[in-house]
């Protein structure tokens, strides 16, 4: 492996930690799988691979690094730079908030303004949440969803759904590491294809939702996940469309679909003028998920 060169001189956390935010600055990174500049990612990858708190960086500033950590943090640096991998692949993990998923390549690093409304109990849309029994995740991708939405309501039983064996691989693993196993199924499946018969109080999706021109300009980071997780046609929508297009029949009398769009709503709501979508608030705005109920959605 070549190393970048004159690193000598760099001792302390301070001195790789500058380094690699020069590097990551100079290689023109692209942030957004936890974090959205170079300082962050940086200090992140470099107290993760020190295996000090995340949370805590100004007390280390100034320790000195053994030869080993010097390498370490090096080669997570260099591999950042030279492979254009998002760091979770990188530390084979990632957080909603406060929760730490196991990912690795075969899934899409977990983002959803979906977990945030989870962390909320999708109140006031839901008056209790002891009364939720059944709850659906489809494409759950590494499980993250599924594992959030066992904690939000306790009493519900889980499925949680994707087309790729691989994925669904993952999500067991995170599945497990979370104790769920008694109360969250994982199913392959084509979005409804093999849930027949199967009805929910809650149906939750972050489906694909890229539109080709978007998935062709997607930085490096983003084209290092699977692309089955990423596109979903011309106009970003086909996946959703299938959503909407089944979801009543699995859902029982004042179930709720949850579904998240990222910048597609101005085409959504063109394409369904008459559907009362409610569109969700969320750190970033009310553009990015949208709730419907059963009795208004659409029999086809």
């Amino acid at each position: 492996m070549k190393h970048f060169d004159n690193t000598e001189s760099l001792v302390t956390v301070r001195d790789w930690l500058r380094f690699a935010v020069s590097r990551f600055n100079e290689a023109q990174l692209f942030f957004g799988h936890g974090s959205d500049n170079a300082f962050d990612e940086a200090a992140y990858l470099i107290l993760h691979t020190l295996h000090l708190p995340l949370d805590r960086l100004d007390p280390f500033l100034d320790a000195s690094l053994t030869h080993g950590e010097s390498e370490q943090v090096q080669a997570v640096i260099e591999r950042r730079v030279r492979e254009r991998l998002p760091a979770a692949y990188l530390t084979h993990e990632a957080w909603l908030g406060e929760h730490r998923f196991y990912v690795d390549e075969r899934v899409i690093v977990p983002r959803s303004f979906i977990a945030e409304l989870l962390h909320e109990q999708l109140a006031p849309w839901i008056e209790s949440p002891d009364d939720v029994e059944h709850v659906l995740d489809l494409c759950t991708g590494s499980g993250c969803l599924a594992i959030l939405a066992a904690e939000a309501f306790p009493q519900a039983q889980v499925d949680a759904v994707d087309l790729s064996r691989e994925a669904l691989e993952v999500a067991a693993r995170n599945v497990a590491d979370y104790g769920l196993q008694d109360r969250i199924g994982l199913i392959k499946s084509d979005l409804f294809a093999a849930l027949q018969g199967r009805t929910y109080d809650l149906i939750l999706s972050n489906p694909p939702y890229v539109n080709a021109e978007s998935v062709a300009a997607l930085p490096a980071e983003y084209q290092a996940e699977p692309a089955l997780a990423l596109g979903s046609g011309e106009d970003g929508l086909d996946a959703t469309r299938q959503i909407l297009a089944q979801a009543k029949a699995h859902l029982n009398p004042g179930g709720l679909l949850v579904v998240e769009i990222g910048h597609n709503r101005d085409a959504l709501e063109a394409a369904y003028p008459i559907l009362p979508f409610v569109w969700l608030d969320t750190a970033a705005g009310d553009q990015f998920v949208f709730l419907l109920r059963r009795e208004d959605l659409p029999i086809y």
